[in-house]
């Protein structure tokens, strides 16, 4: 850990309390700020501010720049609380900016074993933020509350033992007292969980294990003893309903991924949303996307909670469009699926029924000799941050067109290794594209695309300045009409976008935060 003398001085005049009240009530009373990973509990990922609007955001200039020196690219997306950014960059560092000039306040750095079991890259998602601490999750598996003014450790507790294959990459939520973090792993035969941690002393509240065990409800879902490695993992953040006192969050793909002979069954909760009561964490809903996956398609989507119409009355719903290339309609308040439509190239699937389960096509598990189907492993869309407006009624999704042979291969299990059984190879020739669609909200009817060179991998951010906000893959920060998918302002960055943007504002002014590759940018209006 490091902090400048100069730093603690301007990190003592800008940081304050920031309360659980202040977080709920973020979206409504405080959009000048950006308190959580999605800006605010419900996961919408929108702002109300419009100093930057659609009439002058072909102005925007940058304001500051922060190089992380890291070998991988940035994937957090920043906090914003009382004039200081708060963020992380891979493997596992934490950094708190001057959220006005990029200056540094302070940088922890955890020194990290050289026997991580990782899938897929030494990557982290950002920081929650609850009182006077900072709080995060490390890749070897800790979760750790940080001194928001100084950066010095407050507590740390370890979750689960890194050498089975348990790490941890996503943003915990602060939630009342608590603070509500997932784990990663699923390629490793682990068993999923969410875990809920008293935010004063890192002592666990509760924990909800998204793999059921014996004499639990759902573990009938699995045949034999094959829950033991079930996997189910949580490894991106969920959102919170406060009216209903509900954390919802999405889990991962079943393991072994693309073998499902070793777990007939539906195999839950995996590939689920699931509604747990975030005092006691008791499970009170769930809703499963993909029952049986084998093309590991991940239901980590950030559950979008909106209140809005539906065939004429205004209902409580979350929506979602999920990495099989469903967009689902569920009554938030017991789960109920409401609408479902594709909104990507899909050839495993009829439909969905009445029940939201999906009418499977013959043929389409993986095989030893290849199975082609759409879309790829990647999905029609995958972690990355969607957004939805009220102002215009849709949600903004960042979509994948790519196919996939799929394979099945041999799975045994043992510990700390790769469990996968299978893989997937991309189709010889194909060139994948991506797209940001705009959604309907309560039909899932597609009312515009922004189509992109290369596969979407980055977040969205709308506003009530008609914007909406993402990268690309070529490097492009880009500024698309809200209304008409427009294309309104780009700039080149340089490297490929892999986070998401936020939006906040300190004297008078209003910035748009992005990482894109190793570099953090922050743009506004000249003077």
């Amino acid at each position: 850990m490091k902090t400048a003398p100069f730093a603690l001085a301007l990190a003592a005049s800008l940081s304050a309390q920031v309360s659980y009240e202040r977080i709920r009530d973020a979206a409504e009373k405080e959009p000048q700020s950006w308190l959580t990973h999605s800006g605010a509990y419900n996961g919408q990922r929108y702002s109300t501010l419009d100093q930057i609007n659609a009439s002058n955001v072909k102005r925007l200039t940058v304001a500051w720049v922060h190089q992380s020196g890291a070998t991988e690219p940035t994937q957090a997306s920043p906090i914003v609380a009382d004039g200081v950014m708060y963020t992380t960059e891979p493997p596992n560092v934490v950094k708190a900016l001057d959220a006005k000039t990029g200056t540094l306040i302070w940088t922890y750095r955890r020194t990290i074993p050289d026997d991580l079991r990782l899938c897929c890259a030494r990557v982290n998602r950002g920081v929650a933020i609850l009182g006077d601490m900072i709080y995060y999750t490390s890749i070897d598996a800790y979760a750790i509350a940080l001194d928001a003014k100084t950066g010095r450790v407050r507590w740390e507790t370890k979750m689960e033992d890194h050498k089975l294959g348990y790490s941890a990459t996503a943003a915990p939520l602060a939630v009342k007292d608590k603070v509500v973090v997932g784990m990663a792993g699923g390629e490793y035969g682990v068993r999923g969980f969410i875990d809920a941690y008293e935010a004063r002393t890192g002592k666990r509240a509760w924990r909800f294990w998204t793999i059921p065990t014996a004499g639990e409800p759902g573990v009938e879902t699995w045949a034999g003893d094959s829950y033991k490695t079930g996997s189910g993992t949580t490894w991106t953040t969920g959102s919170y309903d406060p009216g209903s006192n509900l954390v919802i969050w999405g889990t991962g793909n079943p393991g072994p991924d693309w073998n499902g002979d070793v777990r007939k069954g539906d195999n839950l909760y995996s590939d689920s949303f699931v509604a747990i009561d975030a005092d006691t964490g008791k499970l009170k809903w769930h809703f499963q996307f993909t029952p049986h996956d084998t093309h590991d398609w991940d239901a980590t989507q950030v559950p979008v909670i909106v209140d809005a119409n539906f065939r004429g009355a205004k209902r409580k719903m979350v929506v979602t469009a999920n990495r099989n290339a469903f967009y689902y309609v569920l009554d938030r308040e017991n789960g109920k699926f409401l609408q479902g439509k594709a909104y990507a190239k899909q050839t495993w699937a009829k439909g969905l029924d009445d029940a939201g389960r999906p009418i499977l096509m013959p043929n389409t598990e993986p095989t030893v000799e290849g199975n082609l189907l759409y879309p790829s492993l990647g999905g029609g869309t995958n972690w990355f941050s969607p957004s939805w407006s009220p102002k215009e009624g849709l949600m903004y999704v960042p979509v994948r067109e790519e196919g996939a042979y799929y394979y099945k291969g041999e799975a045994i299990f043992k510990p700390g290794a790769l469990f996968n059984g299978g893989g997937q190879r991309s189709i010889p020739g194909e060139e994948p594209y991506g797209a940001i669609r705009a959604l309907v909200t309560d039909t899932g009817a597609q009312k515009w695309e922004f189509r992109m060179k290369s596969t979407a991998t980055a977040g969205i951010l709308s506003t009530a300045g008609d914007l909406v906000i993402s990268g690309t893959g070529q490097g492009d920060v880009i500024a698309l009409h809200a209304a008409t998918g427009e294309l309104l302002w780009k700039f080149k960055g340089g490297s490929t976008v892999i986070a998401a943007p936020i939006t906040y504002m300190l004297d008078g002014k209003q910035y748009i935060g992005l990482a894109v590759g190793r570099a953090l940018f922050t743009f506004t209006l000249p003077d």
